[in-house]
């Protein structure tokens, strides 16, 4: 966890200058976006890198219930403690219905599954061709008012709409 914290602190003192690099190169750019719970105590963070046409998310969390958990993209950079409601719904610009298994489709946000070990310490890799982090493109999760990233109390069942009966969010972190 201090790897992770350290990281985030060498990346929040270079993320401007990163970010403005990578606009005026017109490449997207790695995030690292700190993780919180319901107490707004920071508990791991979630790495996005573009690599061609796919955003690789790489989790590494702590502190959470053993099992399978939903994670999905939201529509909103808010993560309001303590339920991350202000993160709005599912980042859906195409109109989808949810889950992977829907006939409709699914959400640009809907993610797979995490399983968090029985220490309550999870590390993940998604990767995702439905979102971007290359701005002003319909899909791109670095939209004005930002998106986010949540982990929901139980697993994603991959069909039912809007959310999977993924339960509650217990953690959130803000992408911008």
């Amino acid at each position: 966890m201090k790897k992770i914290i350290t990281m985030i602190c060498l990346l929040l003192s270079t993320q401007s200058a990163a970010a403005a690099m990578a606009m005026s190169n017109s490449e997207p750019t790695a995030l690292l976006i700190p993780i919180i719970n319901s107490e707004g105590k920071q508990i791991g963070a979630a790495q996005l890198v573009q690599k061609a046409d796919k955003v690789f998310v790489h989790i590494e969390a702590e502190k959470l219930a053993p099992g399978m958990h939903g994670v999905h993209f939201h529509s909103v950079g808010k993560c309001d403690t303590p339920d991350f409601k202000s993160a709005g719904d599912h980042f859906n610009p195409l109109s989808k219905q949810h889950g992977f298994n829907n006939s409709k489709g699914y959400h640009s946000g809907d993610l797979p599954n995490i399983e968090v070990g029985a220490d309550g310490k999870v590390i993940a890799n998604i990767a995702s061709a439905d979102v971007t982090l290359q701005q002003g493109k319909p899909n791109s999760l670095l939209k004005e008012d930002g998106t986010a990233i949540i982990i929901h109390e139980k697993a994603d069942d991959y069909v039912t709409d809007p959310s999977g009966n993924s339960g509650n969010r217990i953690a959130c972190g803000i992408i911008r």
